[in-house]
């Protein structure tokens, strides 16, 4: 008897010491000042860059960044709150991700940039070149498939449908005058299929991965305004975190003069800075 009344009162200060560590570490979690940004790619440098700025020290703001490669993935963990904010989706994105969850939404922060998708050609120098019957490659995934199409009909080759949406594919397409035929590729491999086609769409990121710039080596790319609005990019958070005026400084710190100059010089100007009120987004 007296063996497991010691028993128990080994059990019972083990219980009281691992109830006050995890009540500790509980507290200092929730107390802490640090803001976990999850972002991928470029973003992630990006951000890596604003972290140890001086401009985020001015701004009180101790950062702290995480790379998850997986959007799904990045947007579920910040629902959940093991990231606070987000640095990698564009608004089209952002907004399906809410349709599929609308249990678990995020809120916009406030808007970053404009990554423009361009239209490429080893073959012809502008637009109105492109030839009769000529092959253009394009993403095989639906969002940048309707995106590829949004910006071949602005640039006049095609048009399409008055039900086009997002999603929407080449079956939208009313009008081909010039009888293009489209070749649905992997999006992450269109420098490597230019010498194979006569034009190609390529997002700036595959973009600057293969050493091209949207802005000088395009034959035609998109321009910040209404129609280009879902593809701005911006920062995001859980929804209840949305007033959150700690995660609201980030969206002034991106924007800061200096903060900016870095991101124009080290990606060519292609990423477009969009300051705009999320109201922007959402006429």
């Amino acid at each position: 008897m007296k063996k497991i009344i010691a028993l128990l009162g080994v059990i019972v200060v083990l219980g009281v010491v691992g109830f006050g560590v995890h009540s500790v570490s509980h507290s200092q979690k929730k107390e802490s000042n640090t803001i976990v940004i999850g972002s991928q790619g470029s973003d992630f440098q990006i951000w890596q860059y604003i972290a140890k700025s001086e401009e985020a020290k001015k701004a009180g703001l101790t950062i702290e960044v995480k790379q998850i490669t997986d959007g799904v993935q990045l947007n579920k963990a910040t629902a959940d709150g093991s990231v606070d904010v987000n640095a990698f989706q564009s608004y089209a994105y952002f907004s399906a991700y809410n349709q599929q969850n609308s249990e678990k939404k995020l809120a916009a922060l406030g808007t970053t940039y404009l990554e423009p998708l361009g239209i490429y050609s080893d073959k012809y120098d502008s637009i109105e070149a492109i030839p009769d019957g000529a092959t253009i490659a394009i993403a095989n995934n639906p969002a940048n498939t309707a995106r590829g199409l949004l910006l071949l009909q602005k640039a006049g080759l095609i048009t399409l449908s008055d039900d086009f949406d997002a999603l929407s594919g080449v079956e939208e397409i009313t009008k081909n005058p010039k009888n293009l035929v489209f070749k649905q590729i992997d999006d992450t491999t269109g420098p490597r299929v230019l010498k194979s086609v006569d034009a190609v769409l390529i997002s700036n990121t595959v973009a600057l991965d293969g050493d091209l710039n949207v802005l000088k080596d395009s034959l035609f790319h998109e321009e910040v305004n209404q129609t280009t609005k879902n593809n701005i990019n911006i920062l995001a958070t859980a929804e209840e975190n949305k007033d959150n005026a700690s995660f609201k400084k980030l969206v002034k710190l991106y924007h800061n003069k200096t903060i900016q100059k870095y991101i124009s010089k080290e990606f060519g100007g292609t990423k477009i800075e969009v300051d705009k009120p999320l109201s922007y987004l959402e006429k």
